[in-house]
């Protein structure tokens, strides 16, 4: 997926006055990074530092990024468990969660289901997201992108709905 559109749809988010706070999420460690980690490998920087100065580009006041880890995220599940529980513990209410074009029904679903007690919850394609509704099986990548939908909307069911 692109990522890059997703913050610069935060950005102007912001810039129109949706938004206080441009919350991101990342640094997601894999089992061979946590070895490399165990062994002396430190990042040059902080996991966070190119987004803040892109949003920083865009009109985000570096004050105004707040960064998440999700370090066990590996999937939009576990993604907003992580970020939407420290979301809660914070003392938000409300969240405006920008994402790509092709995954903004599935992230949407998910977020207002998982919160929807606790969380009113928004959701918006990123308008500079290059996924194309009306001719998506022209492109190879955006073929990918479709297939790994649906790929997610059955994994989701299925980790929801399978005998353990």
């Amino acid at each position: 997926m692109e990522f890059y559109p997703r913050l610069i749809e935060a950005a102007q988010l912001y810039g129109k006055g949706y938004a206080r706070k441009v919350v991101i999420d990342g640094n997601r460690k894999t089992d061979v990074l946590r070895r490399l980690e165990a062994q002396g490998f430190e990042e040059c920087c902080p996991w966070h530092e190119d987004s803040v100065r892109i949003l920083g580009i865009l009109g985000v006041p570096r004050k105004d990024v707040v960064p998440i880890s999700a370090e066990d995220a590996y999937d939009t599940v576990s993604e907003a468990e992580a970020v939407g529980l420290e979301l809660i513990r914070r003392g938000y209410t409300k969240v405006i969660v920008a994402t790509s074009k092709s995954h903004t029904h599935r992230a949407g679903f998910i977020w207002k289901n998982m919160f929807k007690d606790r969380v009113k919850v928004n959701v918006v394609a990123a308008e500079t997201d290059p996924y194309d509704p009306a001719g998506w099986w022209k492109q190879g990548r955006q073929i990918r992108w479709v297939l790994a939908e649906y790929g997610a909307w059955i994994y989701y069911w299925w980790k929801r709905f399978a005998p353990s």
